[in-house]
């Protein structure tokens, strides 16, 4: 049963592994930037691995497209993922005809702002030279022109309202500047839902939390998906060590319960009769001293102004390793006329029956 659930859960975690794989960075073409959550790349990547609304394709000359439900298809040149920000093209290069009947219901899209913008048929003879025309919309005869200033609007008087519409904008102008655009720039459109705002300002990359749920976590890997050979190396490894593991668990509960066992009768029995071993007598060594009478009577010298002493001595004590000084008390052992304080071969004596120099002992005779 224990090997069992080690499999089922090795076999979840590899599921996890192979999902998170799945749901790696994607490319198209030569485009030069990723795809990756809230975007799917369809055809590549499961359903799972994006936001609804944010599917992408990509066409055989490596270009992303992202189709609007009310505006048809737009072509993609940049996405911004920290300022959750798209930028599209026409795929014709006339966006100003796309922006007449522009509506982006149905979408998770909408414009960083919108200004009003009033379209003009005018007079080529007149205007060609003077304002931005909006070629595509124009011809030999007749100018089409686009302008937020209401102005330029009322003294254009030879001209013909077409419309005036909310046009997407980047960023509004904010003076009436009278003059006219020829708004073929990129359009520009941002989303609320999802906010990865902050999850990407720290680093990390939104996804769902597994394939069967729609709550959104935070991912701390945004360089998940651009080793790919890297990931496939870790998912062999994973599927390699998972049986290798699995198999020693197997033959450790195999030894613990096939292998003897033994007798616990007999082996109690040894534990509470041991047999005695046999102890080996050491032979204590006892240091024996002098007694006092005996270190009395070894005779005592005061250290003089000479500072001279009998015997093989010099003028320092070979205990306290001290110099001696004038009226010191000294004492000498006899036979070997070894020299120190009277303190510190007295303390010595006491416990060493030996000259501390020369490790003779007293004669018999004397002692």
């Amino acid at each position: 049963m224990g090997v069992l659930k080690v499999f089922y859960f090795s076999s979840f975690l590899f599921s996890a592994v192979y999902a998170a794989q799945e749901c790696s960075t994607s490319v198209c073409g030569t485009s030069g930037f990723a795809i990756r959550f809230p975007f799917r790349l369809q055809g590549t990547q499961p359903e799972n691995c994006g936001y609804p609304g944010f599917n992408l394709r990509c066409n055989s000359q490596g270009v992303i497209i992202l189709s609007l439900p009310y505006s048809g298809e737009f072509f993609v040149r940049s996405i911004n993922y920290g300022a959750q920000v798209i930028n599209l093209y026409d795929p014709f290069d006339c966006l100003p005809s796309r922006l007449l009947d522009f509506n982006l219901s149905g979408s998770p899209f909408m414009p960083s702002y919108y200004q009003n913008f009033t379209f003009l048929s005018c007079p080529s003879a007149l205007t060609r030279s003077r304002f931005t025309p909006i070629d595509c919309l124009s011809n030999s005869t007749h100018t089409t022109l686009a302008t937020s200033s209401i102005t330029l609007v009322a003294s254009m008087t030879m001209c013909k309202i077409v419309a005036t519409l909310p046009i997407p904008v980047s960023w509004p102008l904010q003076y009436d500047e009278g003059f006219s655009s020829d708004l073929n720039g990129d359009l520009h459109l941002t989303w609320d839902v999802p906010n990865c705002v902050d999850c990407e300002a720290n680093g990390g990359m939104c996804r769902f939390q597994s394939s069967s749920s729609q709550e959104i976590s935070c991912f701390n890997d945004p360089q998940a998906g651009k080793n790919k050979g890297r990931t496939n190396f870790r998912i062999m490894s994973f599927f390699i060590t998972i049986p290798a593991v699995v198999c020693v668990i197997t033959l450790a509960i195999f030894i613990c319960f096939a292998c003897p066992r033994p007798r616990w009768g007999r082996t109690n029995a040894a534990w509470q009769n041991p047999t005695p071993a046999a102890v080996t007598p050491e032979t204590a060594t006892v240091t024996q001293g002098l007694d006092e009478s005996t270190i009395e009577s070894y005779a005592k010298v005061v250290f003089g102004e000479s500072r001279r002493l009998p015997g093989p001595n010099d003028i320092t004590c070979p205990i306290c390793l001290s110099e001696y000084n004038v009226k010191d008390t000294l004492r000498c052992i006899p036979e070997c006329q070894h020299c120190f304080h009277a303190d510190c071969i007295d303390e010595w004596l006491r416990m060493n029956g030996t000259c501390p120099v020369c490790r003779n002992s007293p004669s018999p005779a004397h002692a």
